[in-house]
C-alpha cells in the first residue's frame, strides 16, 4: 500500500519544489501578475467596464480618448475600454477551452502510445507526425469553413487542431517513468494499467505538460484574434480584441486608438503567458540557469 502511494509522494515533492523556484524568478512573477490581473478583469467585465460594450452612441463616434472615454470609442460612438473589457472574456475563454480540449486529447493518447509501445506507439506518433505536416492555421480555416463561425466551434478546432505537442511530452515522459521503481512495485502489488497510467505515472509526467498548457494559451489567444480580425472568428456586435482591430485598420488615419490599444492587450496577454510559461520551465529545469 505504502509503495504504491509513493509515485503520488513524488509528483507531491517535485510540486513543492518548482513553486519554490517559480517565486524566486521575477520574470515568472510579473507574467503571473500580468496573468492574474487578466483574468480578474475578465471575470468581473460587468463590474469593470464603465459602459455598456454594445451602447451605440452617434454622438461620439470615433472621439479620441478623453476622461468620459479612456480608450476613446469606435465608429459607431461604442466605448472602447468597455469592449476590451469584455473582449478579454472571448480571448481567455477561448485560449481556456482550445488548451484544455489540446491537453485532454495529447495527455490521453501520449500516455497510451508511452505506456504501451510498439504498434500502437508507432500509429499514433506517425498520425502525430502527419498532423505536423498540416500549416494549423490553414487547417482551422478550411474546418471553419465546412462548421462555421460559431465561438463554439473555434475553440474545439483550436484545441483538436493543437494537440500534438501535448502528445509527444507525455509520451517522453512516460518512455522514462514506466521502468521507475514506483511502477514496478505498483504493478506488483496487482494494479491495472489504467490505474499505473492515471495515478502513479501520470502525476510524475505533469509538470511539462503545464509548460505546454500556459504556452498555449498564448498562442490560442493569438490564433482566435487573427481569426476575428479576418472576420472569421468572434462576428460583431460581440467584442473580441481581433475585431476591434479590424475597426482600427478601416479607421487607421483617423484612430490611431483603435488599433494601439487593442494590439497592445494581445501583446501584453501574450508576453505574461510566456514570461510564466519560461519561468515554469526554468523552474522544472534549474540547472538550467546554473552556468
Amino acid at each position: 500500500m505504502h509503495k504504491g502511494l509513493h509515485g503520488q509522494h513524488i509528483a507531491m515533492h517535485k510540486t513543492t519544489g518548482i513553486v519554490k523556484e517559480l517565486l524566486r524568478n521575477r520574470l515568472a512573477l510579473a507574467g503571473s501578475i500580468v496573468v492574474s490581473m487578466l483574468v480578474l478583469v475578465a471575470i468581473f467585465a460587468p463590474l469593470v467596464a464603465p459602459y455598456n460594450c454594445k451602447e451605440i452612441n452617434v454622438q461620439a463616434i470615433l472621439a479620441p480618448p478623453s476622461p468620459s472615454h479612456w480608450l476613446g470609442t469606435d465608429e459607431l460612438g461604442r466605448d472602447v475600454l468597455s469592449r476590451m473589457i469584455w473582449g478579454s472574456r472571448i480571448s481567455l475563454a477561448v485560449g481556456f477551452v482550445a488548451v484544455g480540449i489540446s491537453t485532454l486529447i495529447g495527455i490521453i493518447l501520449g500516455a497510451l502510445s508511452g505506456y504501451y509501445g510498439r504498434w500502437f506507439d508507432s500509429c499514433i506518433m506517425r498520425f502525430v507526425d502527419i498532423m505536423l505536416c498540416i500549416p494549423s492555421f490553414f487547417l482551422i480555416l478550411a474546418v471553419i469553413a465546412f462548421v462555421g463561425q460559431s465561438i463554439w466551434n473555434i475553440m474545439a478546432i483550436i484545441g483538436i487542431t493543437s494537440w500534438m505537442g501535448v502528445a509527444r511530452l507525455v509520451r517522453a515522459e512516460f518512455l522514462s517513468l514506466k521502468e521507475r521503481e514506483f511502477v514496478l512495485a505498483a504493478r506488483a502489488s496487482g494494479a491495472g494499467d489504467m490505474r499505473i497510467i492515471f495515478l502513479q505515472i501520470l502525476p510524475n509526467a505533469m509538470a511539462p505538460v503545464f509548460v505546454s498548457a500556459i504556452l498555449g494559451v498564448a498562442a490560442a489567444v493569438l490564433i482566435e484574434s487573427s481569426l476575428s480580425f479576418l472576420g472569421l472568428g468572434v462576428q460583431p456586435p460581440t467584442p473580441s480584441w481581433g475585431n476591434i482591430l479590424t475597426s482600427g485598420k478601416d479607421n487607421i488615419e483617423t484612430a490611431w486608438w483603435l488599433s494601439v490599444f487593442p494590439g497592445g492587450a494581445i501583446l501584453l496577454t501574450v508576453l505574461g503567458y510566456n514570461l510564466l510559461g519560461e519561468g515554469l520551465q526554468d523552474a522544472l529545469n534549474p540547472r538550467l540557469n546554473k552556468k
